[in-house]
């Protein structure tokens, strides 16, 4: 199973991006699927989440502003940010919980998508 996560870039503050992440490989499902970001010199942190039925979270800070959607039929979760500030630069990582058609859940992440937004 492989994570292709796309569509960081440079923007100015006040702009908009949307990232996308596909999964491939032997998928039988894929339950919850989720966003990630890490700036330089903090933890990973928590973006936003999305469980298989379509029920989304994400902290408080970021609720609002960005919003999380899948396509199932397309193994894809999107991330559609709006109303950025330089505070939101960090790689953003995808991550999903994967059922193989054979095997247990297994927890992949993407490869990370730089966003960076100028002040």
């Amino acid at each position: 199973v492989q994570l292709q996560a796309s569509g960081g870039g440079l923007v100015q503050a006040g702009g908009s991006l949307r990232l996308s992440c596909t999964a491939s490989g032997s998928i039988a499902r894929i339950n919850d699927m989720g966003w990630y970001r890490q700036a330089p010199g903090k933890q990973r942190e928590l973006v936003a989440r999305i469980t298989y039925g379509g029920s989304a979270n994400s902290p408080g800070s970021m609720k609002g502003r960005f919003t999380i959607s899948r396509d199932n039929a397309k193994n894809t979760v999107y991330l559609q940010m709006n109303s950025l500030e330089p505070e939101d630069t960090a790689v953003y990582y995808c991550n999903a919980a994967v059922v193989p058609v054979i095997g247990a859940v297994g927890y992949y992440w993407g490869q990370g998508t730089q966003v960076t937004v100028s002040s």
